[in-house]
């Protein structure tokens, strides 16, 4: 997460990206932007409000050297001569537009800006943004012509959010430059994090802790679920949350203790998690410390509504993990043949 209090945009350019499946081709500025005051107050949160809520970072990544990362080279030229701003930024969108392997890559505008005053993590440091905006809407123009109003619809980029963007910061730890990225149009996954960037998630607390949630919640829907019932999954769950916000440090054999009740899912789990490593070719640590701000924000995901073929719900708290083995029962009427929860309560909040 970064914050923006103190930022500003120190250099701009637009360019435009084609897509060489459909023979579009790229356009180039050779000037930067320089703003009037109305637009740049509006440009800047347009392009930064997204990093205030990402708490995962990456770092470059290449299968032989990482200095041979495009985009981690063009960036490197900036940061060390500003003087390379203009061209260097039509040699990313030479390097985006290669990245167009299929005609369902959209064209659009590339944004390229230098911000300064960037906060993260305590650090001040300026950062390298590139944005990619693929999506337009509509909107009216009203004109005067011959003494009267008339109105127009033009298409324009909208001011809510950017469609891709990532921030990369002139700051480095052991595995080299601090990045943050964010993927609005997530129709090809590959294309932005793997095939432009090649990034790879930073080896940290942040990383562990995300990558352990994803096990979990994967457990719980692949193998609670469909062996045991929602309520199996959404006790799991609850108990899941709560034991990573007691916790500084997870350590799994204490959470395997603390969670299950039963050694069969204790089995399961263990077996699920050997799955889920060698599927995913990744490698989850039996002791980590904890990332607050991912478990926040992984909670905020996690669906924990029971959902019946009679059109009837049952929402859960996912904050009271002992609420629903306690107070839900689940059972079976032979007379009617049908599946029931039973749910205790003292009185209707």
């Amino acid at each position: 997460m970064i914050t923006r209090k103190s930022a500003s945009i120190s250099k701009f350019i637009i360019h435009k990206v084609g897509n060489k499946h459909n023979d579009t081709k790229n356009a180039f500025s050779d000037k930067e932007v320089h703003f009037d005051e109305e637009s740049y107050e509006l440009m800047l949160p347009f392009l930064l409000r997204p990093f205030g809520s990402v708490v995962q970072s990456f770092r470059f990544n290449h299968h032989a050297n990482v200095e041979l990362n495009e985009i981690n080279a063009y960036t490197k030229s900036i940061f060390e001569d500003e003087d390379n701003f203009v061209e260097t930024s039509k040699n990313i969108v030479k390097h985006l537009y290669e990245q167009s392997n299929s005609a369902q890559i959209k064209t659009g505008d590339v944004l390229v800006a230098i911000f300064e005053g960037i906060e993260y993590k305590e650090m001040v440091t300026n950062a390298i943004g590139i944005f990619k905006i693929e999506s337009k809407v509509n909107f009216f123009q009203t004109f005067l012509e011959n003494n009267s109003y008339d109105v127009l619809v033009q298409k324009g980029i909208s001011s809510k959010k950017v469609d891709k963007g990532c921030l990369i910061l002139n700051q480095k730890d052991t595995e080299g430059h601090i990045i943050l990225s964010v993927d609005n149009n997530s129709y090809d996954a590959q294309y932005w994090t793997d095939n432009f960037l090649n990034i790879k998630y930073a080896d940290d607390m942040n990383n562990h802790t995300h990558n352990y949630l994803e096990l979990c919640k994967e457990f719980s829907t692949e193998i609670l679920k469909t062996s045991y019932g929602e309520q199996e999954r959404n006790i799991f769950l609850a108990k899941t949350i709560d034991y990573f916000k007691e916790n500084e440090t997870i350590n799994v054999e204490r959470f395997k203790e603390e969670v299950f009740t039963e050694e069969k899912h204790i089995r399961e789990f263990e077996d699920f998690k050997k799955d889920y490593e060698s599927d995913l070719n990744v490698v989850l640590r039996n002791q980590f410390d904890l990332a607050e701000a991912v478990v926040s924000k992984e909670k905020k995901k996690i669906k924990t509504d029971i959902k019946l073929d009679t059109h009837i719900q049952i929402k859960l708290d996912i904050d009271a993990p002992d609420a629903a083995s306690e107070h839900l029962e689940r059972g079976y009427d032979e007379e009617k043949k049908m599946h029931y929860y039973k749910v205790f309560f003292n009185a209707e909040a």
